[in-house]
């Protein structure tokens, strides 16, 4: 509709060819100069220029010109991850986290942050899944809810600490992956409740990150009863051992070597493959950042974004602004600035 524009000095041009030749020719125009002008002849030209904005505004008006209010809406498909944090005395021992010593519990609350906030580079970060935190020894229990606010969960796990009252100790995993698994099978209902209708969210997949140097040897359910409620609820477990490499390289492959109480890899492993996830044994940090960009990997979040745009229409204003310099033009021309002949 712009290019109507173009036709505006066109027409100019074809009215000023028509206006022909003066109809009363005189030999000199100094009288008429120096009679000097009038207001009238000054605005003469103010109908032609009411007419040519006129037009302009006309051409703006069909072009319709609208302003448009785009709203997205993020649809997630993200994932509902519980991490199971071992705060026995055992997760006291040290270990090697980026050149310095510290304890095993540290070590973890440090590479899960950076699993779910994400650094430089090495784990991009979960911005889009539930996560919830369950610490366990002798008794397990809900650290923080599931929640999308990742803010609230870090200053929650700056609060787990080692277990410091001897009763307590222990290392109670079945009670802890059956509450974690049972977090996680309700976690639709507590979902619906926190975040409303106004963003939808789907929850693709459910899983336990599990991390414990121990065995189970407190609490009422076995890591096999754990086990098979996980898999009753459609609830993967990603097992993390933290501790010693117990594996010895002997010419005649590679054997576990007996040595004092620690992981139990067999009863991990077993839970693992029974619920779909993984078994991994970290050694330090390093091995623990590898097992956990294993997982980033298994499991990917999805974001689908869904775009409204809403509309207003702004031509009234400029066709109704050329409506009033139209009536303009007939206004003055028949009247203060009339012409004859």
């Amino acid at each position: 509709m712009f290019l109507l524009l173009l036709l505006i000095p066109a027409m100019l041009l074809w009215q000023r060819r028509q206006g022909g030749a003066p109809a009363l020719r005189f030999s000199s125009t100094a009288s008429a100069r120096a009679a000097g002008g009038s207001w009238r002849r000054t605005l003469s030209a103010l109908p032609q220029a009411f007419r040519i904005i006129a037009l302009c505004l006309f051409v703006v008006a069909l072009a319709r010109p609208q302003r448009g209010a785009e709203r997205i809406r993020d649809i997630s498909r993200g994932i509902a991850i519980e991490m199971v944090i071992d705060r026995s005395s055992s997760m006291g021992a040290e270990m090697r986290y980026r050149g310095r010593n510290v304890t095993r519990l540290d070590a973890v609350k440090r590479v899960f942050t950076d699993f779910v906030d994400g650094d430089t580079g090495e784990l991009p970060g979960r911005p889009n899944d539930l996560i919830g935190m369950i610490s366990f020894a002798r008794y397990a229990d809900t650290v923080c809810p599931l929640t999308l606010s990742h803010g609230t969960l870090r200053e929650v796990l700056k609060n787990v600490q080692l277990v410091e009252q001897r009763p307590e100790d222990g290392t109670a995993i079945g009670d802890a992956l059956a509450l974690a698994a049972a977090r996680l099978n309700t976690a639709e209902e507590s979902l619906s409740r926190k975040i409303g209708e106004e963003q939808s969210y789907e929850i693709k997949s459910k899983i336990v990150i599990l991390l414990t140097d121990g065995e189970n040897n407190a609490g009422q359910r076995s890591v096999e009863d754990a086990a098979e409620l996980a898999a009753k609820w459609g609830v993967k477990v990603y097992a993390i051992g933290v501790g010693e490499d117990r594996a010895l390289r002997t010419p005649f492959g590679i054997l576990n070597a007996p040595k004092a109480p620690g992981v139990d890899d067999a009863a991990l492993r077993a839970v693992a493959e029974k619920t779909g996830g993984i078994y991994r044994l970290a050694v330090d940090a390093a091995s623990l950042i590898d097992v956990y960009r294993e997982i980033d990997e298994l499991e990917k979040s999805e974001i689908q974004a869904v775009r409204y745009l809403d509309y207003r229409e702004l031509f009234p204003p400029f066709a109704l602004a050329g409506l009033f310099l139209v009536a303009g033009e007939i206004l003055l021309g028949g009247t203060l600035l009339r012409r004859t002949p």
